[in-house]
């Protein structure tokens, strides 16, 4: 457990306003918004940090309820989830993979690790074959939840703007997808991952 900041942090300056860099924002191509900005005063940092969903004594709201039953799960196996999300975005498709069992990536057992790139790879398939996608996002960050989870966001086809690590900004303020369309989507990525095992679950 950490209590002391590192090296790394101590050289931070906490508390000051961060100057914008010289040539402006990198990647500004790809960043979502444009006029007046300014870098946000860091925060002094927190230590330890408080725990995550599924840490300690916090209820994981990742894992399945008594019943086994979990909200959005478009397609399962023994062993793995995808889930959708009921209320449009502004990207064609987003969509999460998550184990059914309850780890994070550095205690994953192993004979789920050596399943981790082959359904990776099966997730971006599916999303790709809803159509109009060019690339699928795949992130992880973990900081909300211990329950390992990975995000794959589409991006539409032609839409250079939305390249890179901004994709999910653009998600953020572009229109909503009509929700008859994002059903439809939800329905062709269950239906691609069952082609290959598991069971759709819309």
């Amino acid at each position: 457990m950490t209590v002391e900041p590192s090296e790394f942090v101590k050289r931070l300056p906490l508390g000051e306003r961060i100057p914008m860099p010289e040539d402006g924002i990198p990647f500004w191509e790809v960043f979502p918004y444009e006029g007046d900005l300014r870098i946000k005063v860091l925060d002094e940092p927190v230590l330890p940090e408080p725990p995550r969903e599924g840490e300690q004594d916090r209820p994981c709201k990742v894992c399945p309820s008594a019943d086994g039953a979990y909200d959005g799960i478009l397609w399962g196996d023994e062993h793995w989830w995808v889930r959708g999300f009921a209320d449009p975005e502004g990207l064609p498709a987003m969509v999460m993979l998550l184990p059914r069992a309850h780890f994070d990536l550095a205690d994953m057992p192993p004979e789920r690790a050596a399943e981790l790139g082959p359904v990776l790879q099966r997730v971006e398939q599916a999303v790709m074959s809803a159509g109009g996608v060019a690339r699928v996002h795949v992130n992880r960050y973990g900081d909300g939840a211990e329950h390992l989870h990975w995000w794959f966001f589409a991006r539409p086809a032609g839409m250079l703007q939305l390249r890179g690590t901004c994709l999910p900004l653009w998600g953020d303020v572009l229109p909503k997808v009509p929700l008859e369309e994002w059903q439809e989507t939800h329905r062709r990525i269950a239906r691609a991952l069952a082609a290959g095992g598991g069971t759709a679950h819309v």
